[in-house]
């Protein structure tokens, strides 16, 4: 029973300093928005005598917002060569450096009378939350034993959800979310990462990492022990053992490499697909509408941010689910099930917003949708897809996977909110039918093309994904529909 304590511990200490702050980040920013912009006002007009004007405002805004992808970007671009180099528990660790440096930034802007450390403090927020996206799946999949991989890499998608639910709350006025106490709601992510550095220290190092990157086949065998206990560790040293001697020669892979590589042609696509699909697929813009349709539905002003926080806890308690039945049901359905799902919402939501004045209960309807879209994305998307590099690539090519996945991710979340509220202005209601396509396409790919890898261990998963290369060589004619896909995708 200790062992499943220290594993327990092991996704607790990685997850609260690791994706619970992207989560955590994204929503804090929500609540002082027009605080902020008050206190850039002002700071300009003490510095020059001029007030900035509306759009300036909006602009310098826009900046403070969009550095927390950028950030990400940088660090999902580290995380390759931090997880390599220092290993992942350490680079976990180092991580919490810049959220430390942000939250002195942010704590401490008004009193120097500055807005650029707020941006400046977004960015490197942005930079931890790149490198924990990155390497927290990568540490607790290869930490977590073979039958319970799926749940255990998972977990992050958990964290994340409940670090939004958590910034949403501590974002309230009553709590943090006031005028007076705005500095200190940004400066509140210095908590988690705190935590993080007590906890994470005592814990093991990933199994994996000792033997295969670094040949320390000691202190692998005793972080297994820590890990699972006086359980028979024969059998999977055997298959440690085996991918070591399987990837024996070899060194680290970069990005590029990869893309060249035939032998991992399909992994490539598959990961592509999915990551670019997890954030085009507009669940992050459901919150940005969010407020709206709760005002149209009739939710009094002051009530609707204790409504949005019923949206951030539908994804918590899905991901918590996902995470219960994903070693049962398998990565495929749940993934398939998603998308499918979000596009039949993505339908109803865009007949419900074009009907919202005609029939009275429309708003209601659409409120219904905003609740069931998150729902469906919690459910599949939202975490398999952060679990599937770990398990389709080796542990060579891992990092730099992870690296291109997580790539992907930020620069889309960039993409989709600079380029959102164009859309909902020239598209209107039917802002949807972008995302639409995007769920559409998705579920295609991952209807035809991705194998399951539940129970699966990581060399039997490659040489399926093996068999899969090489038949596209002989059938050439075959080859020919992703090509499409992909095309339709970016």
């Amino acid at each position: 029973q200790l062992q499943n304590k220290i594993l327990i511990l092991t996704i607790c200490a990685a997850g609260i300093g690791g994706t619970f702050q992207y989560g955590y980040n994204i929503s804090i920013i929500n609540a002082p928005t027009s605080y902020i912009q008050t206190f850039m006002n002002e700071t300009w007009l003490e510095r020059t005598g001029i007030p900035l004007e509306s759009n300036v405002i909006l602009l310098l805004w826009s900046f403070t917002v969009s550095a927390y992808p950028l950030g990400g970007l940088t660090g999902a671009v580290a995380a390759g060569p931090m997880a390599i180099m220092l290993g992942r528990k350490m680079s976990l660790l180092l991580n919490n450096v810049f959220v430390i440096i942000a939250a002195v930034l942010s704590g401490f802007s008004r009193m120097a009378k500055s807005f650029e450390m707020i941006m400046l403090s977004r960015f490197f927020t942005g930079v931890n939350a790149g490198v924990s996206m990155n390497i927290q799946p990568m540490y607790l999949a290869e930490s977590a034993p073979k039958k319970l991989r799926g749940a255990v890499a998972l977990t992050s998608a958990s964290f994340t959800a409940l670090g939004l639910v958590l910034g949403q709350v501590v974002g309230l006025r009553e709590l943090l979310g006031g005028e007076e106490s705005w500095p200190f709601l940004l400066a509140s992510n210095v908590v988690p990462a705190v935590i993080q550095l007590t906890a994470l220290p005592w814990l093991p190092e990933s199994p994996r990492y000792l033997l295969i990157d670094r040949g320390d086949k000691e202190s692998c065998i005793s972080a297994l022990q820590k890990l699972r206990g006086n359980s028979d560790l024969g059998a999977e040293l055997e298959e440690m053992l085996a991918e070591q001697a399987a990837v024996k020669g070899q060194r680290a892979k970069n990005p590029w490499e990869l893309f060249q590589n035939p032998a991992l042609r399909w992994q490539l696509m598959s990961i592509v697909v999915l990551s670019s699909a997890m954030q085009l697929c507009g669940n992050d813009s459901m919150y940005f509408y969010a407020a709206y349709v709760f005002q149209e539905a009739g939710i009094p002003q002051d009530k609707i941010p204790y409504v949005v926080i019923g949206t951030g806890s539908c994804e918590l308690i899905t991901s918590v689910t996902c995470n219960m039945i994903i070693d049962y049901a398998g990565r495929r359905p749940l993934l398939l099930g998603g998308y499918i799902f979000m596009a039949g919402w993505a339908i109803v939501f865009m007949v419900a917003l074009s009907q919202q004045t005609q029939i009275s209960w429309m708003p209601y309807l659409s409120m219904a949708c905003i609740f069931a879209y998150i729902l469906s994305f919690g459910i599949g998307p939202a975490g398999v897809t952060g679990v599937l590099p770990t398990e389709v690539f080796d542990q060579m090519s891992r990092p730099a996977a992870y690296m291109i996945c997580g790539s992907l991710l930020w620069f889309n979340l960039f993409l989709v909110g600079t380029a959102f509220p164009f859309i909902v202005k020239s598209l209107a209601h039917f802002c949807y039918v972008p995302f639409l396509v995007v769920c559409i396409c998705t579920a295609l790919y991952v209807g035809f093309f991705l194998p399951e890898t539940k129970g699966k261990s990581f060399l039997e998963i490659s040489e399926e994904f093996k068999k899969r290369n090489f038949k596209a060589q002989t059938h050439a004619v075959f080859y020919k529909g992703p090509e499409e896909i992909k095309s339709t995708m970016l």
